[in-house]
């Protein structure tokens, strides 16, 4: 294929429309719109049927619809605040119009006498049927009545445009589109594969559906015009972490080849043995640090499935050739964990391990960055703080980045370009508790291979669920002096730190005041993410050691607290919290040999939602099966976080409804980057604007 074949023209900028000046280009640019081919694929959220009038006679409370009327009264009146009414009536029947904010203009032109067409929602008023702020305009009552030929879009805005003005802007677009303003990328063997209409079909059906058309297919996203512009975006999306994931292993990795003698000797020490799911995917991970191209893994998996020591072992191989390891973690006390627990595995095997974090003080973090320097730190482990331009790297060979989903993509790669050196790059194992369903995955790393520890250390017992209304609190207290006077330890979970007038849920301070006067003979500590690191690390610490009976915390404990003596976690306020951060606050207990429940307290009235969580919580402990609901009840872009690079801003596509086109899309993806590499570039940026330049980090 020939370069000019698939030359890209420039798009005009949206000023070249008749009406669209600076000011309202420089609005249109807040909904990303800067040409005229962005307003193309500034797509409807929904449709309304102004394709006919109702009788006023025949029109009833909740009915959206248009109507049309002669002007009978216009008054401005002056009640509970300044109003503008206008009563019209059409021979069948009445209606009120009731405006809040108006001008002297539109005063004029209610005047008695002038027809009209309005469309809005009708409601009871006190003189009967009314619509508050209608769309209208005046029609001439000589003239022979033009409806709507096709349903009426209804777009997404910003402040200062309204619906009609960015309705004719989109509509001059389409009517102006030229054959050389926007370009099908899509082959047309991929789109006759797909059986799907051409990009202007179905452009053109989204913006302009006939007044036949199927509008519950277009208000659920299945018509096939919207189904094409979801390929398409999917299709963009896969290619962009394709070409990530190709542009990372366009260079040499370090081969790390070693006798396993460290492994051994860490394995030697454990008092238990691998499961069979962490052996496998510890042995992917191995294959994968021998090769010659950098390593891209992701390994997920449940909640205490042991995800933290396959990373371990997976250092071995790095720090047996010599070389330096790095773990990043979303948060300190998260690090903390870690570093600890790497410096239990690997200090006794004369494996020097540092701690880096933001709030270290002056000279520990000089000692630190002296000992990554100079590559005496063999395993690094810290919070974002690791890339920052004062951290040098001896020698990084392997990054492990710990919770994904809370970090972007930016900040992964920020780190990977830390250990770039000798023009090779470190390999990356990234770590997540939160599973991720397949339908998922397949879009969100298709830059990563996948591993999946899906068994539980043997040894781990099954977590018991209750759900409670919060008016049994007292039950609740007696529950936690009872599990401590028999040596058990417990968690007590806020979700504020102090009392919000907005959210006036029990605040962390508060209620380890309340606990710890009802419950005098059991020792109560605190924990939240506004104190000091020292005073929440030496409370962790004693919690640990057994000295404090009950801890009070905020979600800072979400992940990374490994007390096996817990046995009891309340999570008070549950019906606000999602299903993922449920499950990995519940993952605190059962982490030893004595059964252990979760009891979650909620306050009425529980919305369908919440009560719908709540049940999952209840019925399942299975990681996976939480995972899979959480993505049905509250979408992939909260399940994987809001930085997760392009997913929480798709357009048209929507990857649980659409999940059936992702196996189409892979297999389309890797036809368009063999046949086609030129239709690649124009997809993403069509799509996933500039974000493709994320694999170009530095």
């Amino acid at each position: 294929m020939s370069l000019s074949s698939a030359a890209v023209t420039a798009p005009n900028p949206v000023t070249v429309l008749r009406g669209v000046g600076d000011a309202l280009a420089s609005r249109l640019r807040a909904l990303g719109v800067e040409t005229t081919q962005d307003l193309l694929f500034l797509l409807p959220s929904r449709y309304e049927d102004r394709t006919h009038v109702v009788p006023l006679g025949e029109l009833r409370p909740g009915q959206r619809a248009a109507v049309e009327g002669e002007v009978l009264l216009t008054e401005v009146v002056f009640r509970s605040r300044r109003q503008m009414l206008c009563r019209i009536g059409d021979g069948s029947g009445f209606l009120t119009l009731r405006f809040f904010y108006f001008t002297a203009q539109q005063q004029n032109a209610l005047a008695r006498g002038a027809r009209i067409r309005c469309f809005g929602e009708a409601r009871r008023g006190p003189q009967g049927l009314e619509i508050v702020h209608p769309e209208y305009r005046r029609v001439d009552p000589q003239s022979r009545a033009v409806f709507e030929d096709h349903l009426t879009p209804i777009y997404p805005l910003t402040e200062g445009v309204t619906q009609g003005r960015l309705r004719m802007v989109v509509g001059m677009a389409l009517d102006q589109w030229g054959s050389s303003d926007i370009e099908d990328w899509l082959p047309p063997t991929v789109l006759a594969d797909s059986r799907l209409p051409s990009l202007r079909d179905a452009l053109h059906y989204v913006h302009r559906p006939p007044a036949d058309a199927p509008v519950d297919l277009l208000l659920s996203g299945r018509h096939p015009a919207q189904r094409r512009l979801a390929f398409e975006e999917l299709l963009a999306h896969q290619l962009s972490l394709k070409l990530l994931r190709r542009r990372i292993q366009s260079d040499p990795g370090w081969p790390l080849e070693s006798n396993g003698d460290l492994k051994a000797s860490l394995l030697a020490a454990l008092p238990f043995r691998l499961t069979q799911g962490q052996q496998r995917a510890l042995l992917e991970i191995e294959r994968d640090l021998t090769l010659r191209k950098p390593m891209l893994r992701l390994v997920q998996g449940d909640v205490g499935c042991g995800k933290t020591l396959v990373a371990a072992l997976a250092a071995t191989q790095a720090v047996q050739t010599g070389r330096q390891v790095a773990l990043m973690a979303p948060t300190e006390l998260l690090a903390d964990q870690h570093a600890q627990n790497f410096k239990r595995w690997f200090e006794p095997l004369n494996v020097t391990v540092a701690l880096l974090t933001g709030r270290q003080t002056a000279r520990a973090r000089a000692a630190s960055l002296q000992g990554i320097r100079a590559g005496h730190a063999a395993i690094v482990v810290g919070t974002h703080a690791l890339f920052q331009e004062s951290v040098e790297f001896s020698s990084l060979a392997l990054v492990i980045v710990d919770e994904q989903h809370r970090f972007g993509v930016h900040q992964r790669l920020s780190l990977r370009e830390k250990g770039a050196a000798a023009g090779h790059q470190p390999h990356q194992l990234i770590m997540t508790a939160t599973p991720i369903p397949r339908t998922l995955a397949m879009t969100a790393y298709a830059d990563l291979d996948v591993s999946v520890i899906d068994e539980l250390p043997p040894g781990r017992t099954p977590v018991k669920t209750v759900v409670l209304v919060d008016s049994r609190r007292d039950e609740v207290v007696q529950r936690i002096r009872t599990a401590c006077l028999q040596g058990r330890q417990a968690y007590w979970v806020c979700p504020l730190i102090d009392e919000s007038e907005e959210m006036p849920y029990q605040a962390a301070e508060e209620t380890a005041a309340a606990l710890a006067a009802a419950l005098p003979e059991v020792s109560v500590g605190l924990v939240h993410g506004r104190m000091p690191p020292r005073t929440k690390e030496a409370t962790m610490r004693r919690f640990k050691e057994g000295k404090i009976q009950l801890l009070v915390a905020t979600t800072v404990i979400e992940v990374g607290v490994d007390v096996p003596n817990a046995t009891l976690m309340v999570i008070e306020n549950a019906e606000r919290m999602g299903l993922a951060q449920l499950h990995q606050l519940r993952g605190r207990v059962g982490r030893g040999h004595h059964a252990s429940s979760c009891l979650l307290l909620y306050r009425t009235p529980l919305s369908p939602l919440a009560r719908e969580r709540l049940a999952v919580m209840r019925d399942t402990n299975d990681g996976f099966v939480i995972a899979r609901r959480d993505l049905e009840l509250r979408g992939p872009g909260e399940l994987l976080g809001t930085r997760q690079t392009g997913l929480a801003q798709m357009r048209v596509a929507d990857l649980l409804r659409d999940a059936d086109l992702l196996p189409r899309v892979q297999v389309a993806a890797e036809s368009v980057l063999r046949d086609w590499p030129l239709h690649v570039a124009p997809l993403i940026r069509r799509w996933v604007g500039h974000a493709e330049q994320y694999g170009r980090v530095g």
